[in-house]
């Protein structure tokens, strides 16, 4: 496995892939890798050619008061892991690298950055896309691989390939959960013993909602509400949101008559966590 810490060297080593006739798929991280991580990982190895990972903590997309500071960092670990997942390359900028004077030009997709997380953590996404649009350029991928656990994310960028013709495909993968349901996170890191018996009511609550609308349930309010009690019923919790939207463009939905997109944002204690579930009522719920 490669290593490069500069965009010169990141650029150097793709370069020289391509000149072998590779494609390059791209896992874009912050570190301290898990399963889901590898799972991308995994997908972009199965569809062939040169694997590369990059870990930066972006601070662009962290707001006043979170835990940019705190963030889990492991380098030794995550190249420990890349290494045995027989990734090709492995890109470790630091902050100076990235962004080497304040930035000028910020990426914000409207709308889609509007709902749902955007109003708990504003300019989040717009990080998350600058940030992003940057390593597409520096990396020039075929295709880039993203969780659909941040389903906001990945609609954004999505959207955001779209509209800036970025020539690369976006691959979404399947949620990697623990084997309670809850979503794997680096942030899981944080909770401690009551919380973390506490966080699977998330997968609780959207997992009832599957079971309501399986049994002929369609209105969102009655899904919410039920969703609600049950995170409620867990223990002392902030929800920030409990809300069914369109798939693809974010609006709120009031029924649940095509596929749907069910998603929430709780925190416990300091822990902010999010999940989410598509839901086809053609599909039998699924």
């Amino acid at each position: 496995m490669e290593i490069a810490r500069t965009i010169a060297e990141a650029r150097a080593a793709v370069v020289a892939a391509r000149a072998r006739g590779a494609r390059v798929g791209f896992v874009p991280t912050m570190g301290a890798l898990h399963a889901g991580h590898l799972s991308l990982v995994e997908r972009a190895r199965l569809d062939g050619g040169y694997v590369v990972v990059s870990i930066f903590v972006n601070p662009l997309q962290f707001g006043p008061g979170e835990d940019y500071e705190r963030y889990p960092r492991d380098e030794p670990r995550d190249r420990r892991l890349c290494e045995e997942s027989h990734v090709d390359l492995l890109f470790l900028p630091s902050s100076d690298e990235i962004y080497p004077s304040a930035a000028k030009i910020t990426v914000r997709v409207r709308e889609l950055s509007d709902t749902l997380c955007g109003p708990h953590r504003p300019g989040h996404f717009d990080g998350v896309a600058t940030v992003v649009a940057k390593l597409f350029n520096i990396v020039q991928p075929d295709r880039a691989y993203f969780g659909e656990k941040d389903a906001q994310q990945l609609a954004i960028i999505r959207r955001m390939v779209v509209d800036l013709n970025f020539p690369l495909e976006i691959v979404g993968v399947p949620t990697v959960r623990e084997a309670d349901g809850l979503a794997m996170s680096s942030r899981n890191a944080y909770l401690s013993g009551d919380e973390r018996r506490q966080a699977r009511s998330l997968y609780v609550a959207l997992s009832a909602a599957r079971e309501l609308v399986r049994g002929g349930e369609r209105d969102v309010a009655r899904i919410v509400a039920a969703m609600t009690r049950i995170v409620q019923d867990a223990g002392p919790v902030q929800i920030d949101y409990i809300s069914v939207v369109d798939p693809e463009t974010l609006s709120p939905l009031e029924r649940i008559d095509a596929p749907a997109l069910i998603a929430l944002a709780v925190r416990i204690g300091r822990t902010r966590l999010i999940d989410n579930l598509r839901l086809d009522p053609a599909n039998g719920g699924d």
